[in-house]
């Protein structure tokens, strides 16, 4: 997933003159419930024509979500880390797949914050020129000083 990060930034900024830039995700396992597992895009809101999934938490309720159930930052508020949560939602909504991309310093600690991530049923699925798509979107995540920050 970390090469699918950097390619998609890499392909962002150096097509970000283009219209209509479509940023396509690379699946390369299989995963039930994806429409068309060659077009996963990691859309972008402020280019016309795309719209991203939406969640129907806010950020900032998810963050609260997740510091009311990661046990492992009560028992370590002194903790210090970060991470990406990526999660696919196909074309009718549904969450597909729900990981960490990019890996905190705790295997027990990723587990918890994917499994808050995983509650997040309720979504509208990303469109693109109207239609609507698989998609891809990612979750940044930060702790400190106690608690954790979606970004």
């Amino acid at each position: 997933m970390k090469k699918i990060l950097v390619s998609i930034t890499f392909t962002l900024l150096s097509a970000i003159s283009f219209a209509q830039f479509v940023a396509r995700a690379e699946i390369k396992e299989d995963i039930s419930g994806i429409c068309d597992k060659k077009n996963v895009y990691a859309l972008l809101a402020m280019l016309k024509g795309q719209k991203e999934a939406v969640c129907s938490v806010s950020k900032s309720d998810i963050g609260k979500m997740l510091n009311d159930s990661v046990q492992f930052i009560k028992d370590k508020p002194d903790y210090e880390d970060k991470g990406i949560v990526s999660i696919i939602i196909n074309c009718k909504g549904e969450v597909v797949q729900c990981k960490i991309d990019n890996k905190t310093k705790s295997p027990e600690l990723d587990e918890q914050v994917v499994q808050v991530f995983k509650t997040l049923t309720s979504w509208k699925p990303g469109k693109l020129n109207d239609d609507k798509v698989d998609s891809l979107r990612l979750f940044s995540f930060q702790i400190s000083n106690g608690k954790i920050k979606v970004n």
